[in-house]
């Protein structure tokens, strides 16, 4: 039996073989601060871009980076619709240290860093393929935008 996968326990999909392994998901962490106009605006056309192909985008809200997340849930999600966002806002979450989510756990043991696995800043990127293999992770300051093609490879 493999491990247990929370990116398909966020679907409700126990296994491979369930309508969620067919979605590539791209997971990261949202900010009301920082580089977040772009970074909306340009996971905005990605998710347009992309999403009839199967392609789903997970956005988990977290303060653990300068107080760039003040906001309630609630708050945050707000944010992000009037920044234009049609993909799911879940609710705030540590991605580090010992209350890490235990999504991000996952995601950082599957993908680490040269310097270490903690995530450096928010909009840091997974992405999760259709297998629910963590495939790529990315910096903060990468531009959604820059991973299209593969995206479009992995789909």
């Amino acid at each position: 039996m493999s491990r247990w996968n929370p990116v398909r326990a966020l679907f409700g999909a126990p296994s491979p073989a369930s309508s969620s392994s067919s979605r590539l998901l791209q997971d990261f962490s949202v900010a009301m601060k920082g580089l977040t106009s772009q970074n909306y605006k340009e996971l905005n056309e990605l998710y347009d871009r992309f999403s009839t192909q199967g392609f789903e985008i997970l956005a988990f809200p977290c303060n653990q980076f300068g107080g760039q997340e003040p906001g309630t849930s609630d708050e945050v999600r707000e944010f992000a619709k009037a920044k234009g966002a049609k993909y799911p806002v879940f609710d705030k979450i540590d991605v580090n240290g010992p209350n890490a989510d235990p999504l991000y756990v996952w995601l950082k043991e599957n993908k680490g860093e040269l310097l270490g696995s903690d995530i450096k800043w928010n909009f840091g990127k997974f992405l999760v393929d259709k297998s629910g293999k963590v495939n790529e992770r990315y910096a903060p300051t990468t531009s959604p935008n820059s991973i299209a093609k593969t995206i479009q490879q992995l789909l």
